[in-house]
C-alpha cells in the first residue's frame, strides 16, 4: 500500500484535489444549509483542496532548477504548513457554528477559544519560520529539509483535534448521528496519520487525509440534511393530518349537530343518522375499503336523510297508512337532501349518496328506479345500514323488531330490495355480533315492579334452561281497599326479545307464544304448553285463613330447571311451596318467566345461576316425546335437529362422487328461512360433528347461506335464484309440508366442490383444503328439521 500511494501519489492528489473543488461548487449552489454553515463548509473544502494542491506542486518542483521552482517550492511549503493550522482553525468554526444552532448553547466554551486562539498563533508561526529556517529549509538544489523545530508545527493538528474533540464529546446527545460520526473522522483520522507522516517521509499521507475527511464532511452533512428533511416531513405530514382530522372533527360535529336538530322533531328518530352512519362505516371496512373511503361512507351515512328537514312534523309521526300525496313528499325527501348537500362542493359525494340511498337493487325504488350496479355503492351501503337501524329501533307504531327478524328480512331480501353482496356482509356483522352486544343491546332485567291490575307490569324474560336458576324477591301488598286480591306470579313464555306481549300485531312480529301462568297459592293457567301438572305443599304450622288468604309482604323465591321440552318450577313462599312440571310444544321452543303480580310492589329480584345440571331423571315426563322422524330409514339413521345444530348425521366418507338425496321437513315451530337443513364437510377422529380433532372445512344451509370460516379451508360461494323459485313464504310452506333433496359432492384433490338445488335455490361451493387432509366427511344438520329417507349414491 505504501508503494502504491508513494508511486501514484501525484495522480491521487490531483483527484482528491477535484473532488474538493466540486464539494465546495456545490455547496455554493445547495439552499438547505443555514447561511453560515454553507459558507464555513465551503472554506473547510476549498482549505483543503489548496493544502492538497500546494503539496502536490512542492513535490513536483521539488529539486527542480529554475526560478519559477524555487519560488513554488517556497510558495507551496509555506501554504502547506499555514494552511494546516487553517484546518483547524476551520473546524473550530463549524463545531461552534455546530453548538450555536437552535440555541443549543448560549456561550462558546472555553476550549475552543484555546483551540483557536492557538491555531491563529500557528498560523503566526508559520510566517516566522520562513525566516528563521525553525520548521524546514531548502539546500542549494532546491531540496526540502526538516528544521530543529519541526514537530512544533504538529502540536496544534494534534493537540488542537484531540481538545476539539473533548468538547464533542460533552455535546454529542445534540448532534445526529451522522454529525457525531463526521466529527470523529475529522478528528482522528488526521491524527492518525500525522503519527504515521513521522516515521513516513516521502508521502504527504496526512494532506491527503485531510481532503478525505473534508469530503466525507461533506457527504454526513448531506446525509444528516436528508434526515432533518425527513423529520421535517414527518412533522409536516403529521401536523397536516391533524388539522385534516380537526377539520373532519369539526365538519362532523356541525353535520351532527345539525342532523341532530333535524331528527328532534320526532324523538324516536334521535340519533338514527348517526348509528346509520356507524354501521355503513362498519360495513364498508368489513368489505376492505380503505380508511379515506370509511370516512367518506360514514359523512354521507351522517347527512343522506338531510331533508327531513323540509318534512311536516304531522308526516313524521304518522301511525296510519300513508295518502298518495304523502307519499309523493316521502318519494321527494332524497331529491331535497340531495339539493342541500349539493352546495357542499368540496365533497359531491355526499349529495350523489344522498339522491340514490332509497333505491332498490332491483330497480323498484325511488326517485330514479336506478337497478342493480347502476346505484353508487355509497348509497347501496347507506341504504342496508338505514334498513337495519330503522328496522332496530323503536317507532310509535312498534317495537323494535327483534334481530332475527332483521336478520332473516336482509336474507331473504337480498338482490331485490338490497344489494346481495352488502346484505351477506351485515349478516355476518349479525352473526358475529350477536353474543357481543354491538348491534343490538342486551335485555336488562327489572329489579322492582309495581303492580296494580294483573299483568300491567312485567319484567323481562329470565331464561329457563339446563343450569338450574334461583329466583328470588321481596313483595309488599299495595292494593287501595282491604281485602283486595295481592299476590305475585309468573307468566311462562317464549318471544325474540324476551318480553310478554298482548298486542296482536307484536304477538305476530316477536313470534310470542305464552305457555301458561302459576301463582303461589298453586293456582295455574294453561294456554299453549301441552300439559302444566302443579302440586302443592303448605307449612304445617299455616292455618287455613293464611291458606286461602293474602300471600304478600313476605319473601319469595323461584327454582327453574329444564331438560328437552319439559320444565320444572319450584315456587316457595312462608306459607306454601309449589311444584309445577311444564311439557313446552316441543323441544325448539326457548322457555322465559316473566314475574307479574296484582296489587302488590315486587322488590329486590334477583337472579342466581347455581352452576348445577339437570338430567332426564331430574324432571318426571308427563307428556310424551314429539318425534318427526317416524318415517322409512335409508342408508343413514333418520334425525330431528330441534335447535341450531344440535344434532348431525355421522359423517359420511367423502370420495370422488357422492350423491346424497334425503327428505326434509320443517318442525311445525320453525318459522324463518334458514330453519332448514346444512350440510357440513369436516374431519374429526371419530367421524362425529364436534368430535375428537374436529375441523370444519365448510357449512352450508339450503336457503344460500353459508360460515364464512378460513381456519382450515377457503371457500367460493355461490347462490342463485332460478326460475323455479317463487319466493320465501312458499320456501317455508313448502318446507312444512315436506321436500325431497339432493346434494352432490365431487372431490379432486383438495378441492371439493358441493353442488345442490331446492325449491329455485341453486347453490355451488367449492372448497379448498390448506391442511390437505385426506380425509373428509359430510354430514347433515341444519335447525328446525327433521331428515329422513337418507340415502347414499
Amino acid at each position: 500500500m505504501y508503494e502504491f500511494i508513494k508511486t501514484n501519489q501525484m495522480d491521487i492528489m490531483l483527484a482528491l484535489c477535484t473532488v474538493c473543488f466540486t464539494m465546495a461548487l456545490m455547496l455554493v449552489i445547495t439552499r438547505f444549509l443555514p447561511a453560515r454553515r454553507k459558507w464555513i463548509l465551503i472554506g473547510m473544502e476549498l482549505v483543503a483542496a489548496f493544502l492538497l494542491f500546494f503539496d502536490r506542486m512542492a513535490y513536483i518542483y521539488a529539486g527542480v532548477p529554475g526560478t519559477v521552482a524555487y519560488v513554488m517550492v517556497r510558495l507551496s511549503n509555506f501554504m502547506v504548513f499555514f494552511l494546516t493550522a487553517g484546518i483547524v482553525f476551520n473546524f473550530n468554526l463549524y463545531i461552534i457554528d455546530l453548538l450555536n444552532e437552535n440555541k443549543k448553547i448560549s456561550f462558546i466554551p472555553k476550549r475552543l477559544i484555546f483551540t483557536g486562539v492557538a491555531s491563529v498563533i500557528e498560523m503566526m508561526l508559520v510566517v516566522i519560520s520562513q525566516f528563521t529556517g525553525m520548521y524546514y529549509s531548502f539546500d542549494a538544489n532546491n531540496i526540502y529539509h526538516r528544521g530543529p523545530g519541526f514537530l512544533i508545527c504538529y502540536l496544534i493538528p494534534v493537540i488542537g483535534p484531540l481538545i476539539q474533540f473533548t468538547v464533542c464529546m460533552k455535546y454529542r446527545k445534540r448532534f445526529s448521528i451522522y454529525i457525531n460520526i463526521a466529527l470523529s473522522l475529522y478528528i482522528f483520522v488526521p491524527i492518525i496519520m500525522g503519527i504515521i507522516q513521522i516515521f513516513a517521509y516521502g508521502i504527504s499521507i496526512v494532506n491527503m487525509a485531510m481532503v478525505m475527511v473534508s469530503v466525507s464532511l461533506y457527504i454526513f452533512t448531506y446525509l444528516d440534511i436528508n434526515d432533518e428533511v425527513v423529520r421535517t416531513h414527518k412533522i409536516e405530514m403529521e401536523n397536516l393530518k391533524q388539522e385534516r382530522k380537526s377539520s373532519r372533527r369539526l365538519f362532523e360535529q356541525t353535520a351532527g349537530a345539525f342532523i341532530k336538530a333535524v331528527e328532534k322533531k320526532d324523538e324516536l328518530t334521535q340519533d338514527h343518522s348517526s348509528r346509520t352512519a356507524e354501521l355503513a362505516r362498519r360495513l364498508a371496512k368489513a368489505a376492505g375499503k380503505s380508511e379515506e373511503e370509511c370516512d367518506e361512507i360514514y359523512y354521507a351515512a351522517l347527512l343522506h336523510d338531510i331533508g327531513l328537514i323540509s318534512m311536516p312534523d304531522s308526516l313524521l309521526t304518522k301511525e296510519d297508512d300513508l295518502t298518495p300525496e304523502e307519499m309523493d313528499m316521502i318519494k321527494h325527501k332524497p331529491i331535497l337532501s340531495a339539493e342541500i348537500l349539493s352546495s357542499i362542493t368540496e365533497y359531491p359525494y355526499l349529495s350523489v349518496a344522498a339522491r340514490y340511498c332509497y333505491e332498490r337493487y332491483d330497480g323498484s325504488g325511488y326517485p330514479d328506479g336506478l337497478k342493480g350496479e347502476a346505484i353508487p355503492e355509497v348509497s347501496r351501503i347507506i341504504s342496508i345500514a338505514d334498513a337495519y337501524v330503522s328496522m332496530n329501533s323503536k317507532r310509535s307504531y312498534r317495537d323494535a323488531l327483534p334481530l332475527p327478524l332483521i336478520r332473516e328480512e336482509f336474507v331473504t331480501c337480498g338482490g331485490t330490495q338490497f344489494d346481495p353482496n352488502y346484505t351477506d356482509i351485515l349478516v355476518q356483522l349479525i352473526d358475529n355480533d350477536v353474543n357481543e352486544k354491538v348491534l343490538t343491546e342486551e335485555v336488562e332485567l327489572e329489579t322492582e315492579l309495581q303492580c296494580g291490575k294483573y299483568r300491567d307490569a312485567v319484567s323481562a324474560g329470565i331464561l329457563i334452561d339446563n343450569e338450574v336458576t334461583r329466583i328470588t324477591f321481596m313483595c309488599v301488598n299495595s292494593a287501595s281497599t282491604e281485602g283486595e286480591f295481592s299476590q305475585p306470579s309468573i307468566i311462562l313464555f317464549d318471544s325474540f326479545d324476551r318480553h310478554v306481549y298482548s298486542n296482536a300485531k307484536a304477538i305476530e312480529a316477536f313470534k310470542y307464544t305464552e305457555y301458561g301462568e302459576l301463582w303461589f297459592d298453586g293456582h295455574s293457567v294453561t294456554t299453549n304448553a301441552r300439559n302444566i301438572r302443579v302440586k302443592t305443599t303448605d307449612s304445617e304450622d299455616v292455618s287455613a285463613e293464611q291458606k286461602n288468604g293474602d300471600l304478600s309482604d313476605q319473601f319469595y323465591s323461584i327454582t327453574t330447571r329444564r331438560f328437552e321440552d319439559h320444565l320444572k318450577l319450584v315456587l316457595e313462599s312462608k306459607w306454601r311451596i309449589v311444584e309445577a312440571i311444564v311439557a313446552l310444544p316441543d323441544k325448539t321452543k326457548s322457555a322465559y318467566v316473566g314475574i307479574t303480580g296484582e296489587n302488590c310492589y315486587i322488590t329486590g329480584i334477583n337472579v342466581e345461576q347455581t352452576g348445577e345440571m339437570t338430567g332426564a331423571e331430574d324432571i318426571p315426563r308427563i307428556e310424551e316425546e314429539l318425534d318427526y322422524t317416524d318415517r322409512i330409514a335409508s342408508d343413514v339413521p333418520n334425525i330431528q335437529i330441534d335447535r341450531t345444530r344440535s344434532a348431525a348425521t355421522e359423517g359420511i366418507a367423502l370420495t370422488d362422487h357422492i350423491r346424497i338425496n334425503f327428505h326434509s321437513m320443517s318442525l311445525p315451530s320453525a318459522n324463518l328461512v334458514w330453519h332448514c337443513p346444512y350440510i357440513v364437510l369436516f374431519y374429526s377422529d371419530d367421524k362425529k360433528v364436534y368430535g375428537e380433532g374436529y375441523r370444519e372445512y365448510a357449512m352450508i344451509k339450503l336457503n344460500g347461506e353459508s360460515d364464512p370460516t378460513k381456519e382450515f379451508a377457503e371457500n367460493k360461494f355461490v347462490i342463485k335464484k332460478t326460475e323455479k323459485f317463487q319466493n320465501w313464504g312458499a320456501w317455508k310452506k313448502t318446507g312444512h309440508r315436506g321436500m325431497e333433496c339432493e346434494v352432490r359432492i365431487k372431490r379432486r384433490g383438495n378441492t371439493i366442490t358441493t353442488l345442490t338445488e331446492n325449491l329455485g335455490i341453486y347453490i355451488e361451493n367449492i372448497t379448498t383444503l390448506k391442511d390437505g387432509n385426506s380425509k373428509v366427511y359430510v354430514a347433515l344438520t341444519g335447525d328446525q328439521v327433521a331428515l329422513t329417507d337418507i340415502r347414499i349414491r
